[in-house]
């Protein structure tokens, strides 16, 4: 499954920041059982706007992971709250359909 979200910047926090931050966060978050990568997007025309996608074996696993065990993940995940606005785009199963080259 696929957890997607948006991040759009405030002011006075930068992309570089937050990908900072967030490869500390996911470095930590990856080692959860079911967790199978996370990638972190520029959005064409907007430089300060991310679309991260994680990708997990299950839903189930997902959301069984526990961010408030790390300590660093917890204020991470805090700082976040506090200089981006993150909107949750969905949870998604894996492809039905697909279309290769």
């Amino acid at each position: 499954m696929k957890f997607i979200f948006e991040v759009r910047m405030k002011h006075g926090y930068t992309v570089e920041q937050y990908a900072q931050a967030w490869v500390e966060a996911s470095e930590i978050i990856q080692q959860a059982p079911g967790a199978l990568g996370t990638y972190l997007h520029r959005k064409i025309g907007e430089p300060d706007t991310l679309l991260a996608i994680a990708h997990w074996e299950s839903k189930a696993l997902r959301d069984a992971k526990d961010d408030t065990r790390s300590e660093k993940v917890k204020a991470i995940l805090e700082k976040h709250a506090r200089t981006c606005e993150i909107t949750v785009v969905g949870e998604f199963d894996e492809p039905e359909w697909q279309v290769l080259p």
